[in-house]
């Protein structure tokens, strides 16, 4: 992607920091104005001070004590704005960001992270979010006042000596070079320490997740070696980005005090030849003055460095969130009237390994199908195929005669609900989960509620029951139970079922099955290991699978009087 496309997607980024912040932004600008103001007030009353002390009757001391007082009270002003003003410009440009990032995470298809790492955007939205915040919105306002205050002191020095000003400012050159040197190499470091930071909480992630497979297989040493070497490397990042960090610091320091030692020789050396007009007062608050050309020398080049590594994290993670986002399409209908109809389907997760080949299948509005087939026979790759996972198939997939490439994924979700082996449950109520915390009139509930089975559940539990960390304080029927209801109560007529009872124990199982299967007017997908001849004789048809093919088709009875591959799956399941 070029440079221009990438600016482009991290323009909106950039924006909400600012959004609906400009009232906030400018009274912190306001208040480095009035620091700004109030410091060059200062030095002029020192250089006034100065000039007294040599000599000098056309000054005042009480008028240099007023001045000198409408500088701290313009200081103290500046002070009140900021704490009323900058940490709430801080928070809300966080906030803002951090909401349009998660809404565009929202916006991923249903398989996003499939192949995606998801520990990628734990880390955007936390460690890098934090680095945004301390190297660039934090920065922003000190650099601002920097900024007056270095136009306010050029101002000043041009007005008492136009040629010292330009000694100083061909000193300058140093400091400005090292900035820009430096800044480059700081956001490079800074992007590698994001980089290691990710795949370390991605570790973690997987550690937690895999906790029991960990302990089960005594596989503790080699995890810890594992971690180990990632924690070491996130280290050995960071280490390097404070030496990039440090060698901007002191190189700024060292450049800047060459420009103060410069300017400051060549200012008493005019003074003391009595030439150019400079007093010793104008030498002294030169050395004042400088200190606020210094500022923005030492200053920039560390917000340049923290803004360059912003704007790399930023660019990461829009980068990151423009993959995989669904085309839009046409809206279809939300009811299904003559069905879905599979033809000459073939798919491949790596080219040359098809996965599919010529499936065909039709499945009509309100039946009940069953895909049944060894490991690896391709059922669930149909399920997520016919939920819009990946458009790059052969054949067609027709939803009441459209071709499901060219309909909208949002509009898809409107007709079909998935019920999956893997139940998420967050760490809610009971209601929260079934509703995921969106209002519904009480008598869809109860009927949710009541066709899932879960009213038992409710009745013992209560509806504010907290589930637990995904459902811990939940059996496996249970957490399906609340998928089922959540099915429900979107009231979408066609349901895909993917191995939702292969954790579960026989009796369990059918309990399931069985609440899915008296769903009646609702087009039912379901993809099963679990050959229980009470479920399968009341579908309407079977898709028998085998090495990514339809190997046979028909009713529970018809496999079975035909005794072939179907046959011998349903014997071999009831030894």
């Amino acid at each position: 992607m070029s440079k221009k496309e990438i600016q482009a997607l991290r323009r909106p980024f950039v924006k909400e920091l600012f959004r609906n912040n400009k009232f906030n932004l400018v009274m912190t600008v306001l208040a480095a104005f009035l620091a700004a103001v109030s410091e060059l007030v200062i030095s002029w009353t020192i250089k006034g001070i100065s000039d007294l002390i040599s000599g000098d009757t056309t000054i005042r001391f009480g008028a240099l004590l007023f001045i000198a007082g409408i500088g701290f009270a313009l200081m103290l002003i500046a002070w009140a704005l900021d704490r009323t003003f900058l940490s709430r410009f801080r928070a809300r440009a966080m906030q803002q960001y951090r909401k349009y990032a998660f809404d565009r995470l929202m916006e991923k298809g249903i398989q996003a992270f499939s192949g995606e790492n998801s520990a990628r955007y734990l880390s955007a939205l936390s460690n890098d979010a934090n680095t945004i915040e301390q190297d660039y919105i934090r920065m922003l306002q000190n650099t601002i006042q920097v900024g007056i205050t270095f136009v306010g002191a050029l101002g000043l020095m041009l007005w008492y000596s136009p040629l010292l000003t330009l000694i100083a400012i061909g000193f300058s050159l140093l400091p400005i070079l090292v900035s820009v040197v430096l800044g480059n190499k700081a956001a490079v470091a800074e992007k590698d320490v994001s980089d290691k930071k990710e795949r370390y909480t991605g570790i973690l992630k997987d550690v937690l997740s895999g906790f029991a497979v960990i302990k089960s297989f005594k596989a503790e040493k080699s995890i810890s070696a594992l971690h180990d070497e990632s924690n070491n490397s996130v280290a050995d990042a960071a280490n390097s980005r404070e030496k990039v960090k440090l060698h901007v610091s002191y190189a700024s320091g060292l450049a800047g005090g060459v420009l103060q030692f410069g300017v400051f020789f060549v200012a008493a050396a005019l003074a003391l030849s009595g030439k150019a007009g400079i007093t010793a007062g104008t030498a002294i608050v030169f050395v004042q003055l400088l200190n606020y050309v210094l500022a923005p020398i030492q200053v920039f080049p560390t917000y340049y460095a923290g803004k360059q590594s912003a704007l790399s994290l930023i660019d990461k993670l829009a980068l990151a969130l423009h993959q995989n986002i669904p085309d839009e399409g046409e809206q279809i209908a939300t009811q299904l009237t003559e069905g879905i109809s599979v033809q000459n389907l073939g798919f491949s997760y790596e080219e040359g390994k098809p996965v599919l080949r010529d499936v065909d299948m039709e499945l009509r509005a309100g039946g009940c199908y069953a895909l049944v087939g060894g490991s690896g026979s391709g059922k669930s790759t149909i399920l997520n195929l016919l939920m819009a996972s990946s458009k790059n198939y052969q054949g067609e997939i027709l939803y009441d005669g459209k071709e499901l490439k060219t309909v909208s994924t949002g509009s898809l979700y409107d007709l079909v609900s998935i019920i999956q082996q893997s139940v998420f449950v967050f760490n809610s109520t009971i209601r929260g989960n079934i509703t995921m915390f969106s209002e519904f009139p009480e008598e869809e509930i109860d009927r949710a509620v009541r066709l899932s089975g879960l009213k038992k559940l409710i009745d013992e539990k209560g509806a504010d029951y907290l589930c637990g960390e995904n459902g811990s304080g939940l059996s496996g029927g249970e957490r399906q139970r609340i998928s089922i209801a959540r099915a429900l109560l979107r009231k979408t007529p066609v349901l895909f079922v993917d191995e939702a009872t292969a954790s579960l124990d026989a009796e369990t199982s059918f309990e399931v099955l069985d609440a899915i299967l008296k769903l009646d007017g609702y087009t039912r997908v379901i993809v099963t290991h679990d050959l229980d001849e009470n479920i399968l004789r009341r579908c309407t048809g079977l898709f028998a699978l085998k090495n990514g093919e339809v190997s046979e088709q028909g009713t529970f009875d018809d496999l079975m009087a035909q005794k072939g591959y179907f046959y011998s799956l349903f014997t071999v399941s009831q030894r």
